[in-house]
């Protein structure tokens, strides 16, 4: 089965086409599907997952993070991990963070032929990747969340005539200039780790985002554990895009790099968060945002070579 966004950032007909091209040449039997509205993607994935006698097998999601994560939201409706549809992305989004961390920079084609098991294609495995819930919404989180800064540059993000990681790149620059530390604590599995003025707290997850910036560098998407990294106001804003392009930001005052179960983001002073998960913006404006682990919860095909992350 395929799922495909045809609004997503790089997504064009000739890209959907071709990818149905390749599956059918394998799986004669396979499926197409657009979505066309915000929750088509978890709703045809539901119905994959929970068909009876598993209908669907494989799940190639095409888009961006944002419609990778409504795909997983989806698959998940299964009972157990062993029930869900294996899932494969293909990259047509602005940063294609999952992709990255599950096949680095591999041309599509090749991971895709990999995936599908062609022969003579890249060896590819089946991993059982974490997820984690963001407990105020119930949401799924698959690549990450932050508050501050990378979320901000959502917001500016929708004025940025470019594509694809240019575009996420530009974005964060621009929110960079503007941006203001907030009054931020965070807590990991119940201990304060940071409390003070903050440019951001990334929890995941991937090690990149936007497909750039390796945020979490030590993280791996199936040992269990969320990541967290905390970048405080000692770090001027304009200075974390070039920093987290190579990790260089590790060890600097103010940067907080910790791993737990349990994570929490929040305001010192009860004002609301700017705060995203998957390259959405969360709307509601809450002052605090819960994350919390759920282990080896989706199989996906990966790079055999590749450590996940």
């Amino acid at each position: 089965m395929i799922i495909a966004n045809p609004r997503a950032g790089t997504t064009s007909a000739q890209l959907i086409a071709e990818v149905g091209r390749r599956c059918a040449g394998v799986v004669p039997a396979t499926t197409r599907h657009l979505t066309g509205a915000p929750g088509d993607a978890t709703a045809i994935a539901r119905a994959a997952a929970t068909a009876p006698g598993a209908a669907a097998t494989l799940v190639v999601a095409v888009g961006g993070d944002g419609t990778v994560r409504e795909v997983v939201q989806g698959l998940v409706a299964a009972a157990t991990p062993g029930e869900r549809p294996t899932l494969v992305v293909v990259p047509a989004g602005t940063g294609n963070s999952n992709y990255l961390a599950q096949w680095g920079d591999r041309p599509w084609p090749e991971a895709l032929s990999a995936a599908l098991g062609e022969p003579g294609a890249p060896a590819a495995v089946t991993r059982r990747l974490d997820l984690c819930r963001l407990v105020e919404t119930d949401e799924l989180v698959l690549l990450g969340a932050c508050s501050g800064l990378i979320a901000e540059a959502l917001r500016v993000a929708p004025a940025v005539p470019l594509t694809g990681r240019a575009r996420y790149r530009e974005a964060l620059a621009r929110a960079a200039v503007v941006h203001r530390p907030y009054p931020g604590r965070v807590r990991v599995d119940g201990e304060t780790v940071h409390e003070g003025p903050t440019v951001l707290a990334n929890v995941g997850g991937g090690r990149h985002r936007g497909g750039t910036y390796r945020v979490l560098p030590h993280s791996v998407l199936d040992d269990g554990y969320l990541d967290v990294c905390v970048i405080g106001a000692q770090t001027p804003a304009a200075q974390v895009p070039e920093l987290t392009v190579d990790a260089r930001h590790l060890g600097r005052p103010g940067v907080v790099y910790a791993r737990g179960l349990r994570i929490t983001i929040e305001s010192c002073d009860g004002s609301p968060v700017c705060f995203e998960h998957d390259g959405e913006l969360v709307p509601g404006g809450l002052s605090s945002y819960t994350l919390e682990v759920l282990p080896g919860a989706l199989p996906v095909r990966c790079h055999a070579g590749r450590t996940l992350g």
